[in-house]
Parts: structure tokens; sequence; C-alpha cells
């Protein structure tokens, strides 16, 4: 299994599922911080037609292209349908947010050979390992 940063360094497509609108929240400004450093970010919410400028899709089976990683940002009992469906489309990296962590969820995406990471911050593991992809 890939470590955090090794996740990190290798994806270059992020499906943020709970992406926000709300410039305050925390699923607003991580993956807006992501895209500036040069990750592509599809926002995946089903209530808003776009973040950040990005068009949404409302569930990750809406996806029209592969991603690298799934990052969650939903409480973690929504976490466990949405690695179901991280398994489903064969993404090969799922990630839930700081304060985010579900035992059931870890299983099913160990149990599908998901590399897997919980209660961490993606921003917070870029910033540490000064990562980016603008050139």
């Amino acid at each position: 299994m890939r470590d955090a940063q090794q996740i990190l360094a290798e994806a270059n497509v992020i499906a943020v599922v709970g992406a926000s609108r709300d410039p305050f929240k925390p699923a607003h400004t991580v993956p807006l911080q992501m895209l500036r450093h040069g990750w592509r970010i599809i926002p995946v919410n089903p209530f808003v037609d776009e973040v950040f400028g990005v068009r949404t899709v409302p569930t990750l089976a809406d996806l029209d292209e592969p991603v690298d990683l799934v990052n969650v940002f939903r409480p973690a009992h929504d976490a466990i349908e949405v690695v179901r469906q991280a398994v489903a489309i064969k993404a090969p990296a799922v990630w839930l947010q700081s304060g985010i962590v579900s035992a059931e969820a870890r299983q099913i995406a160990e149990e599908a050979g998901l590399d897997y990471v919980e209660d961490r911050c993606l921003a917070v593991e870029r910033a540490v390992g000064s990562l980016t992809k603008l050139a």
C-alpha cells in the first residue's frame, strides 16, 4: 500500500466527494488549494452545478473519465457507500479528510486493493511534502 505522500505525488486527477461552494468550509478551501497547485479536481456534489468554476458530477458513477484518487468530505457513515462507489469505478485510492474515520470503509477499500488514507488533510500533506503539479 502506498503512503499518503506517494498517493498525492502520483495522483493527477482527484474526485472530491462533498465538495462545497461555501468558501468558508474546508470542503471548498482544500480542493481549491489542490487545484491551484496543479491537480485536476472534479467536484462530486448532487446539489450544485459547479464548485470553484468547475462543473460538478452528482456521483462517482457519473464520472466520464478515470480518477487517481477519491477524496471524501462526507461524514464517516456516508464514507462507507462512497468507498463502495470508488471500488465500483476502479479508483486506485481513497482519502478520508481530517476527522473522518471508518473501520468499515477501510475494510472495504483494503479488501478491494485500494490505497486508503483516513483522518488526514490533503492540503496539509501537500504542504508537508512540498508537492505541486505546477511546472
